[in-house]
């Protein structure tokens, strides 16, 4: 009999439970912490005995008998937990066919069972073996997470003297905010016995990483050998190994590697540091960071967490790309710590004049070809607008994934962007390029540089790119079958 029909002037109750095994005793344990009211059904009649004894609400009866639900009050939600798969399905059935508007979460036995429950109208279906084989995984996760936080703060309390902390050769807000908050761990661990230098070599051309630097006031330095030389110990944040994307050269001995893109470029048979965490899962280093300093309590500055905040967006391009529920978690912690004034200001910053030349040439020089988009835009000054380039022109219609390539004075630069699922953008880059340069990334963003070598005297570097990216491209295309289409 529906509930509109038959029922509506009966008495209702919070929760029944129905079937009353290890499953359904904890969760009216849980239940009744709360002061819940709670009905338990069962057809054991010893259980219904000992349930009563301990003052619980227990009446005896089959759940699969459809007439069970005629003298019952209407449950706001009904918990369908026996171990036994049909009675459970039957009971869903019968309950459905009295309470129409009553909340479901049924007990599934198998595999199989998930998607039956799930059809006769259960609202929430739960198989218990993989609850609690999330929750193994979960529990041992955040363990190895805070071994790593717990290592990482041990080494740095036993330094003194100089912590130089390596970026990107042209660092990004992942890559500096990471660096403020490994030196706000390194000063707390050391009671201030470590000095913290923040080191980058090459620009800082993106309109907002400029802003970014500029309005958190962070004091920044050249990788020069003299500056090496007064470091006691070398960290890397957002690179994975010294000479991939960074100013160090690559026998450079560092003590801490933290890093989230998947071209670590660990030589083989061993670690290359004292720390290394490297996270491939994660949506930016920052996040990483975070977690540090969540996990060892250490209060953050106002400035650190604004930097965070906005290093994992800048990285997941607002939550967009490449994010993870840890991502998300982490920006919700560090959101109330931040300045949301100065977060507007960063991420409001005039364009150069250079950033929309290059904009430009990437529009008017591109070319289609079987979803996959190329452009040339020619010499570079600022490196960081190539990115920019990439991000617009992945939103063309019919565009999949995009190449965009300048040159330099050092190097030739490719950014690419990639919203096909069947590409892993960054193992295609990695294997095309990692032989001639560096190269790598994630699935839907990844970057290349490819030295000049002898050819970085040559002056008209225009015409040396139009002369030698062919065959550079052409590995690209071979490793994912371009066919020959004309070019749109």
């Amino acid at each position: 009999m529906p509930e509109t029909m038959q029922n509506v002037s009966r008495e209702r109750i919070k929760y029944v439970i129905l079937g009353c095994g290890s499953t359904g005793y904890n969760v009216a344990e849980e239940l009744v912490k709360d002061n819940e009211d709670v009905i338990i059904i069962d057809r054991d009649e010893k259980r219904v005995e000992d349930l009563r004894d301990q003052k619980y609400d227990a009446l005896v009866g089959d759940i699969r008998d459809p007439h069970l639900f005629k003298d019952i009050p209407v449950p706001e939600v009904a918990f369908i937990l026996s171990n036994d798969k049909d009675a459970n399905l039957a009971a869903l059935r019968n309950l459905k066919s009295y309470f129409t508007s009553t909340f479901v979460i049924a007990r599934a036995i198998d595999p199989v069972s998930v998607d039956m429950l799930h059809e006769e109208g259960a609202d929430i279906v739960v198989y218990p073996q993989e609850v609690v084989a999330k929750a193994a995984v979960h529990h041992i996760r955040r363990l190895h997470s805070t071994r790593l936080a717990r290592r990482l703060y041990d080494l740095l309390a036993g330094w003194e003297g100089t912590l130089g902390i390596v970026t990107h050769i042209n660092p990004d807000p992942d890559s500096i905010s990471s660096a403020m908050a490994l030196c706000m761990i390194a000063q707390h661990a050391s009671r201030n016995r470590l000095n913290c230098r923040i080191l980058f070599d090459g620009n800082i051309g993106h309109q907002e990483n400029r802003a970014f630097i500029n309005l958190l006031d962070i004091n920044m330095e050249r990788t020069t050998p003299q500056v090496l030389a007064e470091c006691d110990y070398l960290a890397l944040v957002d690179s994975g190994a010294p000479g991939v994307n960074n100013g160090l050269s690559k026998n450079t001995r560092v003590n801490i590697i933290i890093d989230h893109h998947t071209n670590g470029d660990l030589p083989p048979g061993g670690a290359v540091a004292d720390f290394i965490d490297i996270r491939p899962g994660m949506g930016a280093t920052s996040s990483i960071m975070t977690q540090y300093l969540q996990e060892l309590d250490i209060p953050v500055q106002k400035n650190v967490a604004t930097a965070l905040l906005y290093g994992i967006r800048a990285d997941t391009r607002d939550f967009r790309r490449n994010v993870t529920p840890q991502d998300l978690n982490y920006a919700a912690f560090l959101l109330p710590l931040t300045d949301s004034d100065l977060l507007d200001k960063i991420m409001s910053p005039s364009i150069s004049q250079e950033t929309l030349d290059i904009l430009g040439n990437a529009i008017r020089n591109r070319k289609i070809q079987s979803g996959y988009l190329f452009s040339n835009v020619g010499y570079i000054r600022n490196r960081d607008a190539l990115p920019q380039a990439a991000d617009l022109l992945i939103q063309l219609e019919g565009v999949n994934t995009a190449l965009v390539y300048g040159i330099g004075d050092q190097h030739i630069i490719i950014s690419a962007r990639n919203k096909d699922i069947r590409l892993h953008l960054g193992n295609v880059m990695a294997e095309a390029f990692g032989s001639i340069g560096e190269a790598g990334g994630h699935a839907t963003m990844a970057a290349s540089m490819i030295p000049l070598t002898y050819f970085s005297m040559v002056k008209s570097k225009e015409e040396l790119l139009s002369l030698v990216i062919e065959p550079i491209l052409k590995r690209f295309t071979n490793l994912i079958g371009m066919d020959n289409e004309e070019t749109a």
